[in-house]
């Protein structure tokens, strides 16, 4: 019976394998990623009941909580990453509307100016 519990282990750990290969976004593969690493924590869990190694079960619950803190820096740092590029663009826009503003401060726009001879005017309000 262990046996099974194990080889469904195993084919779980492939399928989050295969997502965490082909995810159609960040969040799913690394959701996949941590549903591998509490696979493997049943592995280890599964193993050291067959072996009758009660120490493995030590090693299952450190990596499971290497994987917990893993999991979470990995989502900071994507999320600090989507914050950069966020203000990034923020910035890249009011700089170009900033030298939109200063160009159009020199350059009159075309309907302003005089065909005939170039030289600008206002309307009068």
């Amino acid at each position: 019976m262990y046996y099974v519990v194990t080889i469904a282990t195993l084919l779980t750990m492939a399928l989050a394998l295969a997502r965490a290969l082909l995810g159609p976004s960040v969040y799913d593969r690394v959701l996949a990623v941590n549903m591998f690493g509490t696979k493997t924590v049943l592995l280890l869990s599964v193993i050291a009941f067959l072996y009758g190694r009660p120490d493995f079960l030590d090693l299952a619950l450190a990596y499971a909580l290497i994987n917990f803190i893993g999991v979470l820096a990995v989502l900071e740092f994507f999320k600090s990453l989507a914050r950069r590029r966020l203000n990034d663009s923020d910035t890249a826009s009011t700089d170009a509307n900033t030298a939109t503003s200063k160009v159009s401060a020199i350059v009159p726009p075309p309907s302003q100016v005089n065909p005939e001879d170039g030289s600008t005017w206002t309307e009068s309000k």
